[in-house]
């Protein structure tokens, strides 16, 4: 069993921060854990945009406070977030993620992260595979 609180991942390795200031991701589970998901409580900061595209990845993400928008950049088509709201990029969709305030989220990656990405220039995470090998 695994048992572990917020408040053991904030301020370790586990606590990673975007370098643009715009998302911090507490990753509560990761591949290392073994159990084919990784999950993450995640705060986007009011006022930011972060392009994101899990092209290896899918991902689930639901809201627990605050309000923003998810906006798909293949088609312009904006979806509201707010509390109470989940969406999943079962397509690897391309995405910009606008926080009108503060937002909450927890999100669930398969495969799941290894714990040490952060978003390239497509705004995607290279597969474990890749990080493990130092590609």
């Amino acid at each position: 069993m695994i048992v572990r609180s917020l408040q053991d991942i904030i301020g370790t390795e586990r606590d990673v921060k975007a370098e643009n200031g715009n998302w911090e991701s507490r990753r509560l589970l990761l591949n290392n854990d073994a159990l084919g998901f990784s999950l993450h409580d995640t705060i986007i900061h009011a006022g930011t945009e972060t392009l994101i595209w899990y092209k290896h990845h899918l991902e689930a993400v639901y809201c627990i406070e605050g309000e923003g928008e998810v906006e798909t950049t293949e088609n312009g088509k904006i979806y509201p977030i707010k509390a109470g709201t989940v969406y999943a990029l079962n397509g690897n969709e391309r995405h910009l993620l606008r926080a009108h305030s503060t937002m909450r989220m927890v999100c669930v990656f398969t495969p799941p992260i290894t714990g040490s990405e952060v978003h390239d220039q497509d705004g995607a995470y290279r597969p474990g595979a890749e990080i493990a090998a130092g590609q």
